[in-house]
């Protein structure tokens, strides 16, 4: 069984144990641009998991990643032919966020503010972008996306387990899910406001991410989710 972990910075295990996000940010790590740091990423909840369920462990979370590219690339590895059966968990982003396509390049782009390394005319699509934001649409549209991704993964016989990492889904109508998303419309089952609730505190003043042990207890509350489902 391969056990593959989707998401954002959080299954990414950003800022776990260094202060790094993306690998290329560490000079010795530069060659493989926006992947999780590999010190970071074996101290995941993604590799615990896979270590508990004895998998195979193989993780296309990304920093600053939006949902278009977590369910794009997603679908890109279910596509890959493989001996081994995938068991997919995707903790999903915030819901502002979005991936654009410019020649050729795609760009993850959210609220927090115009990136340096974004080319002019991405630039420029983003300031009216981020004025005309309207939040309760994205999260109805976010809703609507991941609910029929969850539906292509049923029908394909892809078993999964969805979480949110920092926000949950609020005022949309609720589905069933059956027991393949953890408590979406709540908020205190989200990643982020779980582990504060248990005790845990971000890896430093400002940020979002967690350390080490905030990993492996998460790894252990999935792993009761995915019982269920497995």
């Amino acid at each position: 069984m391969i056990l593959y972990v989707n998401g954002d910075s959080h299954g990414a295990a950003g800022e776990a144990v260094n202060n790094y996000c993306f690998a290329a940010d560490d000079p010795k790590y530069f060659y493989k641009g926006r992947s999780p740091h590999p010190d970071n990423l074996v101290v995941s909840y993604g590799a615990i998991l896979a270590s508990i369920v004895k998998a195979k462990f193989m993780c296309d979370a990304e920093s600053a990643s939006s949902n278009d590219r977590i369910i794009r690339t997603t679908r890109e590895f279910l596509t890959r032919k493989t001996n081994d059966k995938p068991l997919v968990v995707i903790g999903w982003s915030t819901w502002e966020r979005e991936e654009w396509l410019h020649d050729g390049v795609r760009w993850q782009i959210n609220a927090g503010g115009i990136g340096e390394d974004w080319p002019d005319t991405v630039k420029e699509q983003y300031k009216p972008w981020v004025v005309n934001l309207d939040m309760h649409a994205k999260v109805r549209e976010q809703h609507a996306k991941i609910w029929d991704f969850h539906q292509e993964l049923t029908d394909s016989g892809v078993k999964h387990l969805f979480f949110n990492t920092f926000e949950p889904l609020s005022g949309v109508t609720e589905l069933d899910w059956g027991n393949s998303y953890i408590n979406p419309y709540q908020h205190k089952f989200t990643y982020y406001n779980w582990a504060l609730a248990h005790g845990h505190k971000p890896v430093s003043k400002g940020s979002y991410h967690f350390g080490k042990e905030t990993h492996f207890a998460w790894a252990q509350q999935l792993l009761s989710y995915l019982t269920k489902i497995l």
